[in-house]
């Protein structure tokens, strides 16, 4: 097993220094931890406007939705085993013609995972602020500490998805038994206690008050759930096999008014058939996203409930631009070569696809309005988010064209891809916050996306198409 975990460590650097250069990839941590080093330089100023605790909030929030994001490993299913990367065969398609079993590889790849992903965001931030802390006069003990968090976080909530994704490919019904049972418990915490359940987080607790008890209480949960959510895995399709009539022409029609509207409605049945749909919307959308709110609505003693919404609207937009990504994640441009269609004709039929399932985040912020009793900003929140949502993927497609999930670590596609949605947040956060219905003027950002998509059509027209 060791020896396997070495040869996918050595793929993995392949791979992607291959998509983009070995130089640019090694570059991606460098940057993470530069990053963290200049900002930390900040700590002074942000201390006179966040109140004590709200800025280790963010950070270790930030790192469980990363944790959220990255861990849907049970999702993939057989295409973790074989088509992470297009078309690539990979080491942990070894199982179909070695006598190593499905199970033991992909613990091994989610080992591999695992490493990859601290290597790359969790230990290049604690080291950055780490560097810097001499020059700020702040003890060491508390980069060390907070790398220890921060890894405790990340890890619980990759574990977490980790477990749910694995037990959702087994049963759907056990899945939602599970998530009732725990809303139900947060939900009757926070009425009889009258205090906000994200405060009971085990890393921010472990962060402002260090015990060796909680810190292996956490690793033993981290332990137990990735452990079971390897021995739910299963390579195969086990739901029993279905019979679908004609969709394709159907839902051309009724996407007639888009440009291409046969491949759009390829696009959408791919993602109903292969069940992403609702488990993309499930673990990349939706549990990601209540998660945030717990944790936004801890700073409402420092934020109006108000501004918490608007600046909810403006991630739930970030958020819902990755569903870009899951029309574009195995779909290789490849499959495309034989027939008349253009790279400009993909990208514009995925832009329509991704524009039918903006109806997720419309519907989930309706609902969140309503239940915060902010029904009243319900236009204007809307409109941040679906402006905020469609900037980014033109942002995304400029910068990655139909590959996104890939050329996200290569360095230079980051820097400017964080550039320009972080001053877009900064300019719309403040707008909204001065005056909750002047964000209607986040429609603007309709010409710079148009602009935008124009350029990445063109970009991507005249390269070659990278097949993986």
């Amino acid at each position: 097993m060791r020896k396997l975990f070495w040869y996918m460590l050595k793929e993995e650097w392949r791979l992607h220094s291959t998509m983009f250069g070995s130089l640019s990839f090694a570059l991606f941590p460098i940057m993470v931890g530069g990053m963290a080093f200049m900002g930390s330089f900040l700590l002074p100023f942000i201390r006179r406007s966040l109140p004590p605790g709200n800025l280790s909030l963010i950070l270790h929030s930030n790192y469980l939705l990363l944790g959220f994001m990255v861990g849907a490993f049970g999702l993939l299913g057989n295409e973790a085993m074989n088509r992470r990367f297009g078309q690539a065969s990979l080491i942990a398609y070894a199982a179909r013609t070695l006598p190593v079993s499905d199970r033991e590889i992909f613990a091994t790849f989610v080992l591999k995972d695992l490493l990859y992903y601290f290597v790359l965001w969790v230990f290049p931030f604690a080291l950055g602020f780490l560097l810097a802390s001499p020059f700020l006069g702040i003890p060491l003990y508390h980069p060390f500490l907070l790398s220890l968090t921060l890894t405790i976080s990340f890890l619980s909530g990759l574990s977490l998805i980790f477990f749910l994704s694995s037990l959702y490919s087994r049963t759907h019904a056990g899945l939602f038994a599970i998530m009732c049972i725990l809303i139900l418990i947060l939900a009757g915490y926070g009425i009889m206690t009258g205090d906000n359940p994200a405060r009971l987080f085990p890393p921010l607790i472990l962060f402002e008050d260090f015990s060796l008890l909680l810190l292996g209480e956490c690793l033993i949960g981290i332990i137990i759930l990735s452990a079971v959510g390897v021995l739910l895995f299963t390579p195969e399709n086990i739901a029993a096999s279905r019979q679908y009539r004609d969709q394709i022409l159907p839902l051309s029609r009724l996407l007639s008014r888009f440009p291409t509207p046969a491949l759009s409605a390829k696009d959408l049945i791919d993602l109903y058939r292969s069940g992403s749909a609702i488990g993309q919307t499930l673990f990349s959308f939706l549990i990601p996203l209540l998660v945030i709110w717990f944790f936004l609505s801890l700073t409402s003693d420092y934020l109006p409930k108000r501004n918490v919404l608007f600046l909810y609207a403006m991630t739930t937009g970030i958020i819902a631009s990755t569903m870009y990504t899951w029309l574009t994640a195995f779909d290789s441009f490849a499959s495309y070569a034989c027939l008349p269609v253009s790279v400009k004709t993909v990208i514009i039929s995925k832009i329509a696809s991704f524009t039918v399932l903006q109806v997720i985040p419309v519907v989930f912020l309706a609902i969140i309005c309503m239940i915060s009793g902010q029904a009243v900003y319900l236009v204007p929140v809307i409109v941040l988010a679906l402006s905020t949502s469609f900037f980014t993927l033109a942002v995304t497609v400029w910068l990655a064209g139909l590959s996104p999930n890939v050329l996200v670590y290569d360095v230079k596609v980051m820097v400017r891809y964080f550039f320009l949605i972080g001053l877009v947040t900064a300019v719309f956060s403040s707008i909204a916050f001065a005056n909750p219905w002047a964000s209607l003027s986040s429609v603007i950002l309709a010409i710079p996306a148009w602009f935008l998509i124009r350029l990445g059509c063109k970009k991507w027209e005249i390269q070659e198409q990278p097949v993986y």
